[in-house]
């Protein structure tokens, strides 16, 4: 069995093994005319189970073909111009051979003598990163899993500063369309979800920051503690981006550390038209940025940022084993000392060698692509009878819902809008996502593929509007 690790002798299998998996992948992105195949969990969950775990084939073809029925004849292809789908965005060539090197090489980013030299990259990019937000000299921070690891660190460290050690008392304020994840914190942060207080969104779908105010004066008058404010720079649902300025400025009345959660809209730190429209972010005690969203990375590459790096002290622990107190004084980079993770992967490196290749006016080009295409495709919704189209999008995010003629209830709108995403999806000619609106059910289209065209989206427009009315055509005829 040491013929299958990973060292000098086995380097060349090693070039064998990868390549032949590398050139069946490339096959099927070469070849895959469909987003997905339509496939069930009923129809792959029996081959799944059937395997043998603990009778190996012992033959890498071997397991490649096997492979080819599991999993990579009904994935989910994301680079495919109709996959429409949730934040998920094609990767570029550059970040995969990244994830290739990471991979092979296996630094874990918890200690510099386990990652010399990443530790090093990792931190270069936390810096740049930083200056493009314009957090200052004291700026720091740290890759993490995704959005949601980087929320709940960011809300440790403003739940540490808060001026009380009351956990009763603190607050935090976020729009009513902000991510989950804010809430999901607060509970494991020992707050509870009932500290969220959440603020409503105007047409545009922004924070209400002159109820933001009122909230905060109410909380203030009552004793609590406005413990953050999280605003959000691309809201998962509609791509809306919060009053930053507004919001920066009632943090600071009112002694509020200000999380923004960038996720999604941290792409427009690279875009060389759009960048004004995060104006204000220069101004939080913290931002999320999600690299494999907007720049185009593989899963994971995500970071949080912090205006003073001193705060990262409230995620330190210090182990002898690992990163005894002495390495401080001796100033040794570990990274765990600010990270909730210990062993972590060296996803910097997919990062490193994007701009290295294609340079941040190059990823932000494609963020500006895909904001444009959604300008288009708002357009070819506001013009067809057939839907309603919520709110004009500030990024690449389009939500919509069909609409028929008189004669169908808003509770039959519901079902046809959820059936058609349903059929859409078991056709497998295009994947859609799907959110609700003032209770109604609603379609959505998060576009990140720049090779996206509007002649796409107006396909798919068509399929979507068949399958509704196919539905509507049959439960009206055995309703009446």
């Amino acid at each position: 069995m040491r013929s299958h690790l990973l060292n000098d002798a086995t380097a060349e299998q090693y070039r064998r093994s990868v390549t032949e998996g590398v050139e069946r992948v490339a096959r099927k992105l070469a070849t895959t005319k469909r987003p997905f195949t339509g496939a069930t969990p009923d129809d792959l969950a029996p081959a799944i189970s059937a395997v043998d775990l603990d009778r190996p084939l012992g033959d890498t073809s071997a397991a490649l073909d096997e492979l080819e029925e599991l999993y990579l004849r009904d994935a989910v292809y994301f680079h495919h111009p109709r996959y429409l789908g949730h934040l998920n965005c094609p990767v570029v060539i550059p970040a995969v051979l990244g994830e290739a090197v990471l991979s092979a090489v296996n630094s874990s980013m918890d200690t510099w003598d386990q990652s010399a030299g990443g530790t090093l990259i990792e931190r270069r990019l936390i810096d740049w990163t930083a200056e493009r937000i314009g957090l200052g000299p004291s700026a720091d921070g740290v890759f993490t899993s995704g959005g949601t690891q980087s929320n709940l660190q960011a809300l440790l460290l403003a739940r540490e500063e808060a001026k009380t050690d009351d956990l009763t008392k603190l607050r935090i304020f976020t729009s009513e369309c902000s991510h989950f994840s804010v809430q999901k914190s607060a509970q494991l942060l020992g707050l509870g979800r009932s500290a969220v207080v959440s603020i409503p969104c105007d047409g545009d779908k922004r924070m209400q920051s002159v109820v933001l105010a009122a909230e905060l004066a109410r909380c203030a008058a009552e004793g609590l503690v406005p413990m953050a404010i999280v605003a959000t720079a691309g809201t998962t649902d509609f791509g809306s981006i919060d009053p930053l300025p507004e919001i920066a400025a009632l943090a600071a009345e009112y002694g509020a550390w200000m999380h923004v959660d960038a996720a999604y809209g941290c792409g427009l730190l690279a875009s060389p038209t759009r960048r004004h429209l995060l104006d204000g972010i220069e101004r939080a005690d913290s931002v999320t940025v999600d690299y494999h969203k907007s720049f185009f990375q593989p899963v994971s590459s995500s970071a949080v940022l912090v205006r003073d790096a001193a705060t990262l002290r409230h995620a330190t622990y210090h182990a002898d084993y690992l990163n005894p107190r002495r390495t401080v004084a001796e100033r040794i980079p570990n990274q765990v000392d600010k990270s909730l993770q210990t062993t972590r992967r060296f996803d910097a490196l997919k990062l490193w060698l994007t701009l290295r290749v294609m340079g941040a006016d190059g990823v932000g080009q494609l963020f500006d692509e895909v904001c444009d295409l959604a300008a288009e495709g708002y357009g070819l919704l506001a013009a067809d009878p057939r839907y309603d189209v919520v709110v004009r999008p500030s990024l690449s995010t389009l939500v919509f819902r069909y609409v028929p003629g008189a004669g169908a209830s808003p509770e039959e709108v519901d079902r046809a809008n959820l059936h058609a995403r349903k059929a859409l999806f078991a056709s497998g000619e295009a994947v859609v996502a799907g959110t609700k609106v003032d209770g109604r059910q609603y379609l959505k289209f998060t576009l990140l593929n720049p090779e996206t065209t509007a002649h796409d989206i107006a396909a798919v427009l068509d399929l979507i509007a068949g399958h509704a009315e196919q539905y509507l055509g049959e439960n009206l005829v055995h309703a009446s």
